[in-house]
């Protein structure tokens, strides 16, 4: 009984630290004026890529970093305070793209839609925000763009391509919220598409070869 104790106070003990040290992480997350580092190059690189942040990506937390925060904030309806903490982050990674998210939606939108017409690549784009923001997909473009099936690019390599200026143009313009689908979750080519499911979707727009669809 006396070692069962023991055991019991060392868990305690050791959960107890585990949740210190989370705990700190968590408040370490808050963004204000002051702090620099590579968290501000990110949060200033998401604001940039959605039109809030205008200056050079500099790691500073100053106040044209806390307007563009407060702006944001104003526009998506949380408290103005032009601090980044957890409420701000979270519609941060919901809306926007870091530096290397935003890699992956040029390579996915050049891998299915190049040679389509510039908004037919925003298009695709934002069908990828849409599935991001949806709740029915993945909250990730890395877990929506590799979920199994989900894109012909993926399964045939394609996506490994180099994208061109004009695919990560248009996937800045898909993060901004240029959504010329009409919300759509779908898209498929109606040349190649063999399934009755997808021709079944609540089609909303076709675009170049693609039928975009919710």
């Amino acid at each position: 009984m006396k070692h069962w104790k023991v055991l019991v106070i060392a868990l305690v003990l050791c959960i107890m630290n585990i949740a210190g040290p989370n705990e700190s992480a968590k408040a370490a997350a808050l963004l204000k004026p002051g702090s620099s580092g590579g968290d501000v190059w990110d949060l200033q690189f998401r604001l940039k890529v959605m039109g809030y942040y205008t200056q050079p990506l500099d790691g500073k937390f100053g106040i044209n970093t806390a307007q563009a925060v407060s702006q944001f904030q104003k526009n998506y309806g949380i408290k103005a305070d032009g601090y980044a903490g957890d409420d701000t982050w979270a519609l941060l990674k919901k809306y926007s793209l870091n530096r290397s998210e935003l890699d992956m939606l040029a390579k996915i939108i050049y891998s299915e839609a190049r040679g389509e017409p510039y908004e037919g690549q925003v298009a695709v784009g934002a069908v990828v925000m849409n599935r991001i923001q949806s709740g029915q997909f993945p909250n990730t473009i890395e877990g929506v763009i590799f979920q199994k099936g989900a894109f012909t690019a993926v399964d045939d390599g394609q996506y490994w391509l180099t994208p061109d200026s004009t695919a990560y143009k248009a996937a800045e313009d898909a993060v901004r919220g240029w959504d010329p689908t009409s919300n759509s979750l779908y898209y498929f080519n109606p040349d190649t598409a063999t399934s009755s499911w997808i021709w079944s979707r609540p089609q909303t727009v076709q675009i170049g070869r693609h039928i975009f669809a919710k």
